[in-house]
């Protein structure tokens, strides 16, 4: 993906330098646990005025974004490969301002460009606690995408999907489901699901439906963008395709269990996630992307 001269979105919270991937908040950033390791060094600098003033001084750098009580190296560094990946990501999610912007009104719909949070390890969402483990998601509570680029290096090693347009899908899937939020859909979707309880298959069915969609969306992302910009390359549409199939629920069942329990699906099969991103990607045009019929 050729995105050499197109600028960085600012719609952009980087929190990569902050310990364990929080920002300055000592209710996000500093664990109870890990007061209390300090706890025996904070009571004895308690006890004099010197110590007053290192606490003070360490509460201001930790809360003006550096945590005094986080090793100097590890992962609290922002190295230069993940620099690379984060201009990169960045420049994608202007292109999706861009795309959407000019797009969503001719549906009716005016576009709000949401946050894309970049954080290490672990953070905190409107939508609660925040891992790598979790993979890339979207939160539409605060209406902010949270992202650990780290993903993306699972994505190509342990997942097979490497290239910087695979990495794109990944984001714009996540802006698929900010339009379904400003749609109302994921409002409708969470009343079903709440309504029908422990109802897990009929709840599954409708979330493939919500992720099938939203990678529906990153494909008529993808048409408009080319249109508008050129910015694709030789391969980048099969890099996509690639990294739909690879995250495909019965593929990754396969990987973890040896077996596929359908009922248990969440994001779609890998044919069904190529399928739908495909047929946006071809179409151009949102109303190709109804999977709830």
């Amino acid at each position: 993906m050729d995105l050499r001269d197109f600028r960085e979105s600012d719609n952009v919270e980087d929190r990569r330098s902050s310990a364990g991937g929080f920002g300055g908040s000592f209710g996000s950033g500093m664990s109870l646990g890990r007061i209390m390791m300090f706890w025996p060094i904070i009571r004895m600098l308690l006890r004099t005025k010197f110590g007053w003033a290192i606490i003070a001084i360490g509460a201001f750098f930790y809360f003006s974004g550096y945590n005094p009580l986080s090793s100097g190296g590890g992962s609290s560094k922002v190295t230069t490969d993940d620099e690379k990946k984060a201009i990169f990501i960045k420049k994608v999610l202007a292109t999706t301002e861009e795309v959407w912007s000019n797009l969503l009104p001719k549906y009716g719909i005016r576009y709000q460009e949401p946050k894309l949070v970049l954080y290490r390890g672990h953070t905190t969402s409107g939508c609660g606690f925040a891992s790598a483990q979790m993979g890339p998601f979207y939160c539409p509570a605060d209406r902010k995408v949270y992202l650990d680029l780290g993903f993306f290096d699972e994505l190509a090693r342990r997942h097979n999907s490497p290239g910087d347009f695979a990495q794109a899908y990944v984001l714009a899937h996540e802006i698929g489901h900010h339009i379904q939020n400003l749609q109302g859909t994921l409002q409708k979707v969470q009343h079903l699901q709440q309504r029908w309880g422990g109802n897990s298959k009929k709840s599954n069915a409708l979330q493939v439906r919500v992720e099938l969609q939203a990678d529906c969306y990153a494909g008529v992302w993808a048409h408009h963008a080319q249109k508008r910009f050129g910015v694709l390359e030789p391969g980048d549409i099969e890099e996509a395709l690639n990294a739909a199939s690879a995250i495909g629920d019965d593929t990754l069942q396969k990987q973890s269990q040896g077996y596929v329990v359908p009922d248990s699906f969440t994001h779609g099969s890998s044919k069904q996630r190529v399928n739908w991103f495909y047929r946006g990607f071809k179409s151009g045009d949102l109303r190709s992307c109804n999977t709830f019929e």
